[in-house]
């Protein structure tokens, strides 16, 4: 049982990988540590997001808190429903002592695939932290029939 544990490569002083690779390395070290909560999150680092089926139309819910409506772009293509956020964070002070000034852009996207999403009259809201999007659906057209010889 003890060879499916990884070498974990945080832990050690050989610097024989190759770089650009660290994130990944130490997210596989993190699963497989004898830890119950791992030391970083895939879920920190994007927004959760609800999808529910109704009959007519699907509802999804994504949790943006602290974002403006400005920063959020919802796209949908070919049945793939794409919402896009990017977020720049900067003071503007006119102080010109500084030591140290920092300034964060993020940005976060997700996609889902919605196979009989219509394009049109998609709604959507954001309101106290939360995008509220709603898809109606298409009746799609059957793709195959049997055909009787005359």
């Amino acid at each position: 049982m003890a060879g499916l544990v990884p070498f974990n490569q945080r832990r050690s002083n050989l610097t024989l990988r190759p770089r650009g690779f660290d994130d990944f390395t130490n997210m596989l070290d993190d699963f497989f540590s004898d830890s119950w909560m791992p030391g970083r999150s895939l879920m920190r680092d994007t927004f959760k997001l609800d999808v529910e089926e109704a009959e007519d139309h699907y509802k999804i819910e994504a949790d943006l808190p602290g974002i403006k409506k400005e920063e959020v772009s919802l796209d949908m293509n070919e049945g793939r429903l794409t919402i896009s956020i990017k977020r720049e964070e900067k003071t503007d002070e006119e102080k010109k002592n500084y030591v140290h000034q920092e300034r964060r852009v993020c940005s976060m996207q997700r996609t889902i695939y919605l196979g009989d999403a219509g394009t049109e009259d998609i709604k959507a809201r954001l309101e106290d932290g939360v995008l509220n999007i709603v898809v109606p659906k298409v009746k799609k057209t059957e793709l195959s029939k049997k055909i009787e010889i005359e």
